[in-house]
């Protein structure tokens, strides 16, 4: 089974990145960051993923790599995939997501977002085109620190059929 963390390198997408590493850990699952990268410089800028005047010219695969230096650096375990798209539109990047999970079919999805209440319709939140899905579980991570994770136990038979 797999974690998978929608990662755009945010305060609350790294904090679910944090939180899926280590229920991996303690259940022994694989982590994988995802990041959906717009090609298409101003976006990047907008959202931190690049500044004007770089040493670097900008590109998809060099943003790729500052988000994965990222991951790296909060969950080292972690497999990182990029996806490159056109358009850094919520509906966009929110149908990558989707198309991907079909693909990799997670056990659960670790999502970093601060507008819980307004999930399921926010028009510009890729988080509530995620949630909706009903073939996996969805994990939201709101704080970045909640008490770390010493071992996770499960009852016995608790999910035996």
């Amino acid at each position: 089974m797999t974690f998978l963390v929608p990662f755009d390198g945010s305060y609350l997408a790294e904090a679910a990145l944090l939180r899926a590493a280590e229920y991996g850990e303690s259940l022994d699952q694989e982590v994988l960051a995802l990041t959906i990268v717009p090609d298409d410089e101003a976006y990047a800028i907008d959202v931190g993923w690049y500044e004007e005047g770089e040493d670097e010219p900008f590109s998809v695969p060099y943003v790729a790599g500052k988000l994965q230096e990222g991951v790296t650096d909060i969950a080292p375990q972690a497999a990182f995939r990029y996806e490159r798209i056109d358009q850094g539109t919520a509906a966009a990047i929110t149908t990558r997501i989707r198309a991907i999970t079909e693909e990799i079919r997670p056990s659960v999805v670790f999502l970093g977002t601060d507008n819980v209440g307004e999930i399921a319709q926010p028009v510009t939140s890729v988080a509530g085109g995620v949630a909706e899905n009903p073939t996996y579980d969805v994990h939201i991570v709101r704080y970045y620190a909640p008490p770390s994770i010493p071992e996770v136990r499960l009852a016995e038979g608790m999910y035996e059929t």
